[in-house]
């Protein structure tokens, strides 16, 4: 069988992150997200991948090439202009000829265990297409699926008005019959009314899929995608080309990559992780889900919670920085915070792409784009979005 993954959108909502990379492209854990779902695809057996790429579709092709490091043969479909996922589909249709069915997988999705192996062996027991389904928090924010007692799905609405919300969602993972082409095609790109043509006319299951999973909306939600992963690491893991003080501390799940430094005095508490190459200054707090991307630099005394580094990132001495996510060649200042909750103790909302929305979470820091420069002894208050290339210039009491 043949996988086909969707990785050409934009994903404004996750701005100011996806400015300048692919959704599928942001690092956590030391790998990009399209990494962690290739890496299950092959695992479950499948060699052959098409890659629909868009948005800096140079990222992915120039990181994953022919796909050989992975032992995969990767091909790429490239959509010219921010279109649908129907669109993107028919842009990949000659790619498939001649097979009965094939994967489809949402590029933007992570899950805690093999998604992919679940799709299959619910696909050999029902021989008929089948959908990974869920149970989400905001159901309004995906196709909600409606079920028979045999788990036949009945309908699909796309992202439906609050009266007609079903209690499952599609979850991003699919095994199709190749005839879905041609219902796509025939609703002129819809994907809901071809999935509803899929079972009306041949045959589309649902198998429920249990275990941790997300597709990433806003940026808040790299950070729970990034707890998805470290929740399943069953220990310590410290590489033999790092180099660790005598006198640190660990507690838990730590990851420390090749190649690492950790300075005197620094307290780790797992889950976490360090990547390639970063160095962690003396007397340094990284707490609990923590990932920071190759090349980081944490100053002295920094404390970092529950936050996400791309990587190639400087932070200066004395700072915070919680419950954030950070992009790549970001420089910040000493003494810089970001204030992770309101003194109304309310849920922090966010705006973004000109609309308010609420995150539903009590503790929220800042959001920052790639190339940003922070100066010294900023304080970002929480929901903070910080566009790429931006320069915030020192706070100081005197000139």
């Amino acid at each position: 069988m043949k996988a086909l993954i969707l990785a050409g959108g934009r994903g404004a909502n996750l701005s100011p992150l996806s400015d300048t990379r692919p959704k599928p492209m942001m690092i956590l854990c030391g790998k990009p997200l399209l990494e962690h779902s290739l890496v299950m695809i092959r695992e479950a057996g499948i060699t052959d991948v098409v890659i629909v790429v868009g948005h800096h579709a140079e990222q992915i092709r120039d990181y994953f090439g022919g796909g050989s490091t992975w032992g995969m043969n990767i091909e790429y479909v490239h959509q010219d202009a921010q279109g649908s996922i129907g669109e993107a589909l028919l842009l990949a249709r000659d790619r498939f000829k001649g097979l009965d069915y094939f994967i489809v997988s949402y590029g933007d999705t992570v899950s805690s265990e093999n998604i992919f192996l679940h799709c299959l062996a619910s696909f050999s027991e029902f021989k008929r297409s089948t959908a990974v389904v869920a149970l989400a928090p905001r159901t309004e924010l995906y196709g909600n699926v409606y079920l028979d007692e045999t788990s036949r799905i009945s309908r699909v609405v796309e992202k439906p008005k609050s009266h007609a919300m079903g209690n499952y969602v599609l979850a991003g993972t699919f095994v199709l019959a190749s005839e879905f082409f041609e219902l796509v095609e025939k609703n002129e790109g819809n994907v809901a009314s071809a999935f509803n043509d899929l079972g009306s006319q041949y045959g589309f299951y649902a198998t429920i899929w249990k275990e941790d999973w997300i597709d990433m909306n806003h940026p808040w939600d790299v950070l729970q995608a990034n707890h998805i992963l470290m929740n399943k690491w069953p220990s310590a893991s410290i590489s033999k080309l790092a180099k660790v003080a005598s006198n640190i501390t660990f507690t838990g799940p730590v990851f420390i990559d090749d190649y690492a430094e950790i300075g005197e005095g620094a307290v780790l508490r797992g889950p976490c992780y360090v990547g390639k190459h970063c160095y962690i200054g003396n007397n340094s707090l990284i707490r609990e889900f923590t990932s920071l991307g190759e090349r980081t630099i944490v100053g002295y005394g920094v404390e970092l919670k529950n936050c996400v580094l791309f990587g190639k990132t400087r932070i200066g001495r004395l700072s915070f920085v919680g419950d954030s996510v950070i992009g790549q060649n970001v420089i910040i200042g000493s003494g810089t915070m970001t204030v992770n909750e309101s003194l109304e103790d309310v849920p922090i909302s966010v705006k973004i792409a000109g609309r308010v929305v609420s995150s539903g979470l009590a503790k929220m820091g800042s959001f920052v784009g790639d190339n940003v420069v922070i100066g010294a002894s900023n304080t970002l208050l929480p929901g903070t979005l910080v566009s790429p290339g931006s320069r915030i210039p020192h706070r100081g009491t005197l000139p």
